[in-house]
């Protein structure tokens, strides 16, 4: 199938075509055609999968027809963080450059004049947070009982960041008669419930059971100590050379930490977590994503806010504490067909959270232990499984002839990854 099949106009085609994109996903192969049937959506679907695309496509498709009223949208787009209503709406401008659709994004930190003035000179799309836009509603700037169609993304990351009260508030100022598109990771019984308040009997569709890791990522995890973490995760990253990584942590805190002991390192990286204003976010972003830094250190904020092209490490400082957040950062690498590596470090302390992201995943987690070990691998796929498997050597014993440069042939030989 291909997206002239989806019933798209021909200018959208023209964006699809010239952003790259080949063919739908399965998820745009069912969403899309019931989408432009007017049908509500409970949609199911991971990251990395083209969920946005879905929506995004459709959406502009509908609108194409019509036209907007100063402070009243014709559609919204609620998102949980503001990297992801960024990165919803540079999609929808992708999509809308052969269309006059107006967009107005709606994200804390920003001058709420700035925000005002777009919202006054009518907006087809309002794509927010849920508490930036319960400001703008309570100030009069803006009013939501036009709204057509409402799109709520990433409903279980809402859930977890307790908007969905937020959610509600502004379900009740909607007109009832509306096209709804629910999408989440999950479909637990609470999610459902908080659906069945705001669908009319949805189509549902789940693509990839969330559970599941992308087969294009290997994922190892290096037993380190606190004691000595920093070095150690310097040690993981000189195993092999990256493009880009992204190195996850738990803890704000470490984020710093982290980041200015990498710098200190000659690393050329930028930070990101919820306690730096928007100025600072959207720079280290743009920093990341233009190649000028090829780390980036975050909280989970990014974890489903942030879409790099080629993406190739992403390196856990911490096991997370809920095993869904580990689904989702290793899958911001092996996307696009493209073979991504995961590593996480962990200590005798994270066996709980590794047991429960093994229950989820239904994989068993492969264990190396830093003190002694490096990890090689044969590339040579003509090679058989057995000398596939990953191939240990001492790290000090490789590290100290490095550094008098006179390595012995036995290991000379080896190429790492």
């Amino acid at each position: 199938m291909n997206f002239e099949e989806l019933g798209l106009c021909k200018e959208i085609i023209s964006s699809i075509n010239e952003k790259g994109y080949k063919s739908p996903t399965e998820i745009q192969k069912k969403a899309i055609p019931q989408i432009l049937m007017g049908r509500d959506i409970l949609g199911c679907a991971q990251t990395g999968t083209g969920k946005t695309g879905s929506f995004v496509m459709p959406l502009a498709e509908i609108l194409n027809t019509g036209k907007s009223k100063s402070r009243m949208p014709r559609s919204l787009i609620l998102a949980p963080t503001r990297e992801l209503a960024m990165q919803v709406a540079e999609e929808f401008s992708f999509i809308n450059k052969f269309l006059k659709l107006e967009m107005a994004l709606l994200i804390g930190g920003v001058s709420f004049t700035e925000q005002d003035n777009k919202l006054a000179k009518g907006v087809d799309v309002l794509v927010a947070t849920p508490g930036r836009l319960l400001d703008h509603i309570e100030r009069g700037k803006v009013i939501i009982k036009d709204v057509k169609i409402l799109i709520i993304d990433e409903a279980d990351r809402m859930l977890d960041m307790g908007f969905i009260p937020d959610v509600m508030r502004i379900n009740k100022l909607l007109p009832r008669i509306r096209q709804t598109l629910f999408f989440s990771a999950t479909l637990s019984n609470e999610i459902r419930n908080i659906g069945k308040n705001l669908l009319i009997n949805p189509k549902e569709i789940t693509i990839n059971p969330y559970s599941s890791t992308s087969s294009n990522i290997d994922s190892y995890f290096i037993r380190a100590h606190n004691k000595n973490k920093l070095d150690d995760l310097k040690k993981i990253l000189s195993i092999h050379s990256f493009k880009s990584a992204v190195i996850f942590c738990n803890k704000k805190s470490d984020i710093d930490k982290v980041n200015v002991f990498l710098k200190k390192n000659n690393y050329k990286t930028v930070c990101l977590h919820g306690d730096m204003n928007q100025s600072a976010r959207t720079n280290s972003l743009e920093e990341f994503k233009n190649k000028s830094a090829n780390i980036l250190v975050a909280s989970d904020v990014a974890a489903r806010g942030i879409d790099v092209k080629d993406l190739s490490h992403v390196y856990n400082y911490d096991v997370p504490n809920n095993p869904e957040d580990y689904v989702h950062r290793i899958g911001r690498t092996g996307r696009a067909g493209k073979k991504g590596k995961a590593f996480t470090i962990f200590n005798d302390d994270d066996e709980k959270n590794i047991l429960l992201i093994e229950k989820l995943t239904k994989k068993k987690i492969k264990k190396l232990n830093i003190e002694d070990q490096i990890i090689t691998m044969n590339t040579d796929n003509k090679k058989s499984k057995e000398t596939n498997k990953p191939k240990l050597l001492p790290v000090e014993n490789f590290l100290n002839f490095k550094e008098s440069g006179q390595i012995p042939e036995f290991l000379s030989t080896k190429k790492l990854i």
